[in-house]
């Protein structure tokens, strides 16, 4: 690329707002120009390689530049390239409604399309309120989520995922709901206590499956989540669960609600539904919750790209890659190797609370400044955001046991 004739350096910081950046980190500087990916790696304008540790923000389990993503990509291009959900279909929505439909634990859901993870979240929440109102209990429009959740930026996602360092300015206006301790022992005693003093009050419970991810890679035990669903069900409170980031084999099964063995009553997914590569996420209803909403109680709620036919295609051949290469199988794998090498962190005394879920993996710096580590694993090729003081990898689930372990030395090193 000309850069003489084409200056995006200049152009960036001229006018490009960076998501979840401080103003401080760009004062040296526009951040690398990525142009290009393969694999696991992005590479820049300055034909620099990085390594991609955390999946382009937990998307890319496929990794880049995947040759049949692409071609579905271009293929479908040639066919259909947007047609509304209202009042239409097409093929490609279909089909890909009735394969989220059959992952679950029992196909009897309804599927509604979006964008992105937020406003999959959104849409369950819109869903359980309005769902009460259908059945003759308006009343019970309270909600409860995990303490330190995160859930998206759009206005019902973020009540939900209320985080004082980045919401603060918008509290206000925020729907109020209560807030279970962090289940870091997975005790569900002090969660019970909080639920039962109203019970009667709640449309649903929302939850991160067994890592809050923006809180710090937060992990915590399948059986809390277990007794959660055995209370929601007791108590005829519907459980939405967030799979946004942890949905599609990150966490060593398909999806992480799997290892609690339940069968949550909404499940929200995303990101690695397209792998990363376009725009789509989808809020998978039971058909109990949609049979209520009949002509005098439509869902007046959609999106302009709702099941759009090039991202709805390319989701197809995502679910295609994964089953005809096995991934889950291999991440389960791999995540075996990653939990070994990653537990030589417990020995530096300047480490605290190393973890590791499915091809997740995180520990918390004591006394080390995360956005130096950054920046020294930046000029080693390696590519990561820390969360606070919590240092973490996603990696692609395609990623190599070689590229694996030369990430994890890279890590070391910067940190030494």
């Amino acid at each position: 690329m000309n850069r003489a004739k084409k200056d995006f350096g200049k152009w960036d910081q001229a006018h490009v707002w960076h998501p979840y950046t401080r103003r401080s980190t760009l004062r040296d500087g526009p951040p690398p120009m990525i142009v290009r990916g393969q694999g696991t790696y992005l590479f820049d304008d300055r034909g620099r390689k990085f390594l991609d540790a955390i999946s382009s923000w937990w998307c890319c389990a496929l990794g880049h530049g995947h040759p049949r993503l692409v071609a579905k990509i271009s293929e479908q291009a040639e066919i259909l390239q947007h047609s509304i959900l209202g009042n239409l279909s097409h093929p490609w929505a279909a089909e890909l409604a009735m394969q989220l439909a059959k992952l679950m634990p029992t196909p009897d859901r309804h599927v509604l399309f979006a964008s992105d993870g937020a406003s999959a979240v959104e849409q369950a929440i819109k869903i359980a309120v309005q769902y009460r109102h259908n059945i003759g209990r308006p009343k019970r429009r309270r909600f409860a989520c995990i303490e330190g959740a995160y859930h998206g930026d759009t206005l019902g996602a973020m009540s939900m995922g209320y985080l004082e360092n980045f919401h603060r300015p918008f509290r206000e206006i925020l729907i109020d709901a209560d807030r279970l301790p962090f289940p870091a022992d997975g005790s569900f005693d002090a969660a019970k206590k909080i639920l039962d003093r109203r019970t009667g009050d709640y449309t649903a419970v929302i939850v991160e499956p067994l890592v809050l991810g923006a809180a710090g890679m937060k992990m915590y035990p399948a059986s809390w989540l277990a007794k959660l669903a055995t209370w929601c069900k007791q108590n005829d409170v519907l459980l939405i669960v967030d799979e946004i980031a942890t949905g599609f084999g990150r966490t060593g099964t398909m999806f992480a609600f799997e290892q609690a063995k339940i069968d949550p009553d909404i499940v929200c997914v995303g990101k690695a539904l397209s792998s990363g590569y376009l725009p789509i996420s989808a809020t998978i209803v039971r058909d109990k919750i949609y049979e209520t909403f009949d002509d005098d109680h439509t869902l007046q709620h959609g999106h302009t790209f709702c099941g759009n036919p090039i991202a709805a295609a390319l989701a197809l051949e995502v679910l295609k890659v994964y089953r005809e290469e096995k991934i889950v199988a291999k991440t389960e794998a791999k995540a075996k190797k990653l939990a070994k090498w990653w537990n030589r962190f417990r020995e530096n005394p300047k480490i605290e609370n190393v973890r590791t879920l499915g091809l997740t993996a995180a520990l918390d710096l004591k006394s080390i400044a995360p956005h130096q580590v950054r920046l020294k694993l930046q000029e080693r090729g390696i590519l990561l955001r820390p969360l606070g003081n919590t240092l973490y990898i996603m990696p692609p689930l395609t990623i190599a046991d070689t590229d694996l372990r030369t990430l994890i030395d890279r890590i070391e090193a910067a940190l030494a």
